[in-house]
Formats: C-alpha cells, structure tokens, sequence
C-alpha cells in the first residue's frame, strides 16, 4: 500500500452511514479497502479515492538520438524543467532530466501542470558524454584539440584535479555547465576545488598533462 494512508475518513454503514468516521485501514486489494470503524469496530471495504492521471508524451535525446516515450503523473502535479525521473519502457530503463516544456501552440514553458502539457523534452543523464577542450601546456590556443568522454552522469569533474582516459592526460582549469540545470549562480567555474557531476556539465577546458608525461623520460 504505497500511498494508501494507514488511517481514512470515510462513512460507517454500520454506525455512522452519512457521517465520516475514522477507519484503519486493514488490507488493499482487488481495487478496494477492507477498513475497520474506530467508533464501532465494524468491518467494511471501501473504494479508496484515485487522483487522476494524465499521459505525456516524453522524448529523450541520448548522444545525439532521440527517440520518444509515454508517461504517466497524477493531473495535478507540476513539472518543472531540472526535474529528474525514471523512465521505465520495455526498451530502456534510465533517469532523464526536463530540458524544456511545450504547451499548446508551441510554447516553451519553465514550469506547468501536467495537464496542460503536450511534450516533455528530456535529456538522459545515466551516461553522458562530455566534450573536452584540451589547450597545450604553453598556453597557446592554435594547438588546441577537443575529445570527447563517456561517463556516468554521477562522475565529478574538479577544478585543479588530474583526469586521464585512454592516452589522455589532462589537469582541469575550468568548466562551463549547462543551461536547464539549478543551483549554480554562474555559467563558467575557474577555482580551484570547483566541482560538477557530468550530467551537468556543458564542457570541460583542461591543460594536455600528457607530454608533460612524455618529456619527463
């Protein structure tokens, strides 16, 4: 009984049949409640009040994808683009994140009710890919190069910290993080022992460490 109460208001045909009276609630099933009346001790079953739901059509982009999902919500909730939530289809299983809102006529929206939303763009954030700009260590832009990485949503990038994949080497110097993310009061960290999760990040610039690694024989 996941969001049925331990306790209801409801009716008593026994002693209370047009008054609401305190019932614990005994058992869920088949539809109904089997509650018991604190005034008299009756017995009885209940249909218990169902909200109502609404269907959204959600598309998810994953690494330059898209592909598009239904989902269920109680009508009166609200969405709100940041929001995460899971994903559950018989083709993927996977947490996304709201990147915009769209109302009838097109209109891009921050927050709505669930009623009055006709797609939820959606980005997956499990696994992301991040894209790197690496500048060599003498400072000049023209030698610049640009890879891109593959990691769970959850890894953290640090200002100041030392990160390899494969035959890359590199120390961070800064990260700029994405637009439809909350609690940042900027777009672009530089200090040192700032971090953020990879889901959150638009791109990470850094400083090549690997011929640093090189010269050193």
């Amino acid at each position: 009984m996941n969001d049925i109460p331990d306790r209801i208001p409801t009716p008593c045909p026994s002693c209370s049949p047009d008054l609401e009276t305190v019932h614990e609630v005994l058992t869920e099933g088949g539809g109904s409640l089997t509650v018991r009346c604190s005034e008299c001790s009756h017995v009885h079953k209940v249909q218990p009040e169902r909200e109502r739901e609404v269907t959204l059509d959600v598309v998810v982009s994953q690494d330059g994808e898209s592909f598009t999902a239904n989902v269920t919500t109680p009508e009166g909730a609200t969405i709100e683009v940041g929001d995460e939530f899971l994903l559950e289809t018989e083709e993927v299983l996977s947490t996304v994140r709201v990147t915009s809102l769209e109302l009838d006529g097109q209109r891009r929206v921050e927050s709505s009710p669930a009623d009055e939303i006709e797609t939820v763009w959606t980005r997956e954030v499990d696994n992301v890919s991040v894209d790197i700009t690496i500048h060599p260590q003498d400072g000049s832009r023209d030698d610049s190069r640009s890879i891109t990485v593959h990691v769970p949503g959850d890894y953290e990038f640090e200002v100041g910290a030392v990160d390899d994949f494969g035959d890359d080497e590199f120390e961070i110097d800064a990260f700029v993080v994405r637009q439809a993310v909350t609690g940042y009061d900027r777009d672009r960290y530089d200090m040192e022992g700032d971090t953020v999760p990879a889901k959150d990040v638009k791109r990470v610039y850094a400083y090549d460490e690997t011929s640093s690694a090189w010269s050193a024989w």
